[in-house]
């Protein structure tokens, strides 16, 4: 598929992001799907895209270590929607290798650390559940924090394959996810009532002061330039898009 990256983010960056998610549908059909860690924006664009398209399919990356709360808020948007969600799990080999060979905290001691922890329980299984799919549709804000303030609403995931990543809430305040979810009246992590405005896996995620980042409580250890677990690696400019720059 050609598509026209600068000219596509020129048009949608003035659009709602219902109107995205319908291009989205039309272009990609079948071979489009939705990570979701069910934070705010992810519970936001399952309630919009289900009414969109109630046969999205849907996955989440279950690390083995999330709260309590996020598998609880699974099951109630499973059962809001009735709809179903893929789990992808990690390697049971390379966790138990990591574990024995480093301790079950080896993640804090340094970034490289925390990487290979999270690229056992995330960005493995991540590219397991993008195989097959020419478009994936995320909750990432410009807003969250200093290493997401240029992502664009569509961008190529040169990391998975040179698929489309579509972002469509990323001009979105926190402000306007939250009032989307009452109006809407969409179950949410109930750890945002504890002061969790990003939740993680339960030993890398604390609540957060007031006054403090919104992702401040992730990895609270690191520098805010290195909170990324590698899902997200930014995209190389347009120039280097390795599709031809054709309006399709």
């Amino acid at each position: 598929m050609k598509l026209n990256l600068q000219q596509l983010n020129k048009e949608f960056e003035k659009s709602s992001a219902v109107a995205l998610l319908q291009w989205a549908l039309r272009t990609f059909g079948s071979k489009i799907t939705v990570a979701s860690s069910f934070g705010a924006e992810d519970v936001v664009l399952i309630d919009i895209l289900v009414k969109l398209d109630p046969k999205i399919r849907i996955f989440t990356l279950d690390t083995g270590r999330l709260n309590e709360e996020t598998y609880d808020v699974m099951d109630r948007i499973r059962e809001k929607y009735h709809i179903s969600i893929e789990s992808y799990f990690p390697d049971f080999k390379k966790v138990e290798a990591l574990e024995r060979a480093k301790g079950f905290h080896s993640f804090r001691e340094s970034v490289e650390n925390r990487k290979e922890c999270c690229g056992i329980r995330k960005v493995e299984p991540l590219k397991r559940a993008l195989q097959g799919v020419e478009a994936w549709v995320t909750g990432l804000r410009r807003d969250q924090s200093v290493t997401r303030t240029d992502i664009q609403k569509i961008e190529i995931d040169e990391a998975n394959g040179g698929i489309v990543k579509i972002s469509p809430l990323a001009d979105w305040t926190n402000d306007d996810v939250w009032n989307y979810i009452k109006k809407n009246n969409v179950p949410y992590n109930k750890l945002h009532d504890q002061g969790y405005p990003s939740i993680g896996c339960a030993p890398c995620t604390r609540a957060v002061k007031p006054g403090e980042d919104l992702r401040s409580g992730r990895w609270w250890w690191e520098n805010p330039e290195h909170k990324e677990c590698g899902l997200h690696l930014k995209p190389k400019p347009f120039a280097h898009d390795p599709r031809p720059t054709t309006h399709d």
